[in-house]
This record gives C-alpha cells, sequence and structure tokens, in this order.
C-alpha cells in the first residue's frame, strides 16, 4: 500500500512538473508579445488621465476618449511625416560626413591628434587602439562575424517599428476600453473586498499615468531645450540630437546621461576642428543634467509618484536588468504601486494584530 501511495505521489509530481514546464515555455515564447501588451496597457494607463481631464471638464466619455486617441494618431503621424524625415536626413548626411572623414587619410591623422590632446596617452593610445580595430575589421575571419552583425542590426530596427505599430494599435484599443477592463477586474473580487480594491486599483492607475505624463514631459523639455542650445551654438545636426535626447530622456535615470554623453562625443567626431562647441555642449549638459536631477525632475515627478529616491535606483536597476529598457521604464511605478498597497493593505493588517 505504501508502494502504491508513492507511485502515485510520484505520477502526480511528475505530472505537476511537466505542466509547470509546458507554462514556463509558453509564457517564454509568448515573453514578446506579452511585452508589447504590458507596454501598450502601461502608455494607456498614461493617457487614462488625460481623458479623465477632459471628463472633469463636462465632456462626455466618447467625446474624451475620442480626442485623446485623434491627439495620439496626430502626434504619430506628425512624427513620421515631420520629425522622421528631419531625422533619416540628418542622419545620412552624418553618415556621409563621418565615412568622408575617415576616409581622408591627413584629416584621420588630425583627428588622431585632436583626441589624444584631450586624452592623455598613458590612459590610451588612440592611433594604436584605432590600428587594433581596423585590423579587427579588415581580418576576413571576422566579416562574417561582422556581417551578422550589421544583419542583426538591420532585423532589430526593422522589428523595432514593427512593435511600435503593434503597440500603438493596442494602445487605441486599451484606450478606448480601460473602463470595461476595470469593470471587469473588478467583478472578479469577492464583494467583501471589492471597495477596498477598486479604491486601491485607482491609486495605482492615477501613480502609473501621472508617472508616464511627467516622464515624457521631462524628455520633451529636455528634447526642446537641446534644439534650441544646439541650434544656438551652431552645432551639427541638432533636429536629430534633440530627438536623441529625447528618445533617451524616456529612460529613468541613466537616460538623459547616456544621451548627454553619445551627443558630445558624436560632436566631437564630426565637429573636430571647433572643440569649443564640443566643450560648451559637455559644460551645457553637465549643466541640465544637475538642473533635472535638483529641480525638473523633483518638481514633476514627486507630483505624480511620491516614492523615495534609494527606491527609485533599486526599483529601475532591477527593472532593468530583468526586463531591459522596459523593465527600466515601468519600475518606478510598479514600486510606487507595491508602496500603496504596504500603506493600505500590510500596514493596517499588521496594526491590527
Amino acid at each position: 500500500m505504501k508502494i502504491h501511495n508513492a507511485f502515485r505521489l510520484g505520477i502526480f509530481g511528475g505530472l505537476g512538473v511537466l505542466v509547470a514546464v509546458l507554462i514556463g515555455g509558453a509564457f517564454t515564447s509568448l515573453a514578446t508579445i506579452l511585452t508589447y501588451i504590458g507596454a501598450a496597457f502601461f502608455i494607456a494607463l498614461g493617457l487614462d488621465p488625460l481623458v479623465s481631464w477632459l471628463e472633469s471638464k463636462k465632456w462626455p466619455r466618447w467625446a474624451a476618449i475620442l480626442t485623446v486617441l485623434v491627439g495620439v494618431l496626430g502626434m504619430f503621424v506628425g512624427l513620421v511625416f515631420a520629425i522622421i524625415p528631419v531625422v533619416i536626413e540628418q542622419s545620412t548626411k552624418l553618415v556621409n560626413q563621418i565615412t568622408d572623414y575617415v576616409s581622408t587619410i591627413s584629416s584621420l591623422d588630425a583627428f588622431f591628434e585632436q583626441i589624444q590632446s584631450v586624452i592623455p596617452v598613458e590612459i590610451v593610445d588612440v592611433r594604436a587602439a584605432a590600428e587594433e580595430a581596423l585590423a579587427y575589421i579588415t581580418n576576413p575571419d571576422n566579416l562574417a562575424q561582422i556581417g551578422g552583425g550589421v544583419f542583426q542590426v538591420g532585423v532589430s530596427i526593422a522589428t523595432g517599428i514593427f512593435a511600435a505599430i503593434i503597440i500603438l494599435i493596442l494602445t487605441l484599443y486599451f484606450t478606448a476600453s480601460i473602463s470595461n477592463i476595470k469593470r471587469a477586474a473588478y467583478r472578479l473580487v469577492p464583494r467583501s473586498r471589492r471597495e477596498q480594491f477598486i479604491n486601491i486599483s485607482e491609486q495605482v492607475a492615477q501613480a502609473v499615468g501621472r508617472y508616464v505624463v511627467g516622464q515624457v514631459t521631462l524628455a520633451l523639455i529636455n528634447g526642446a531645450l537641446s534644439f534650441i542650445f544646439l541650434s544656438a551654438i551652431g552645432a551639427a545636426y541638432p533636429a536629430l540630437f534633440a530627438f536623441i535626447a529625447f528618445l533617451f530622456s524616456l529612460v529613468p535615470l541613466v537616460g538623459t546621461l547616456s544621451g548627454s554623453v553619445l551627443i558630445v562625443l558624436t560632436q566631437l567626431l564630426v565637429n573636430p576642428e571647433s572643440m569649443s562647441t564640443v566643450i560648451v555642449a559637455a559644460i551645457y549638459y553637465l549643466v541640465y543634467m544637475q538642473v533635472e536631477a535638483y529641480l525638473l525632475s523633483p518638481n514633476i515627478m514627486n507630483r505624480a509618484v511620491k516614492v523615495p529616491g534609494v527606491v527609485v535606483v533599486i526599483a529601475a536597476l532591477i527593472g532593468g536588468t530583468l526586463l531591459g529598457i522596459l523593465g527600466a521604464l515601468i519600475a518606478i511605478p510598479v514600486a510606487a504601486s507595491i508602496m500603496i498597497i504596504i500603506d493600505q493593505v500590510v500596514v493596517p493588517k499588521l496594526e491590527e494584530k
């Protein structure tokens, strides 16, 4: 009898493990789709405060939703037909300029000397590093790997465009039906706990929405100021680099820093004869990062999500490690949501004990 029970236990245990493996494999296969859905729902929650604001102005809900959706589509179309062509044009010019510059031996020597005048040779021998990189690129054994990498970059760009379109379509659907989704979710909660669940869920949704609006606002400020400043100092390709500043600023914590470093280094590459412009750009971004960190971000984000600074850093690091850029984007509102749940669910229960 004991053997029979042990055998039955082993069978059920093995079946349980098999089912868990199958479910894990299914989630792995659907990871990309689930990421699209999560990103779209995250953006829809960010648009919901706009719908609520229009409703507070006595707009009918259908008119508020329609206005927001038309605005989103208008921004997307404007981005495609107004900003993207300029960015592509300036990107093409940038690539051609870099190609012509590198192909000119004398200018390349001048470039090495210019860089070496800034970086001590004891730290990096620029010419030796460049020769090693050139030897690696021209090595026939590495051509296949380099070609595969270039092909992979092309595939990644195409995948990114496809993902953006899918996320846009899902965002439109979620924005139009987010109230129905909430009501359906609320009905799954027992009636005795439904009121508290609805209260907490609405607070979480508002925190996520305000965070999205705040982060986009910071990115727009960085992009607009970058375009104005780079145009004023005569930097190369201001529209392209302003667009880069906007995109990188969407990523919390490290986005502005990474974008600023990329912009300054690229200016050094395409405009090495005007070191004053590069230095002024570097000083500007150093100053802007301080203004954003100590003035803009606290005033904007503290109104959106009240999360301590250390929690912001830890959440962004964990989210970025687990889910990449998307994880870094959603980490802070997720942390704010967890803090709301702890404050209104866990702590009251502990106080009762």
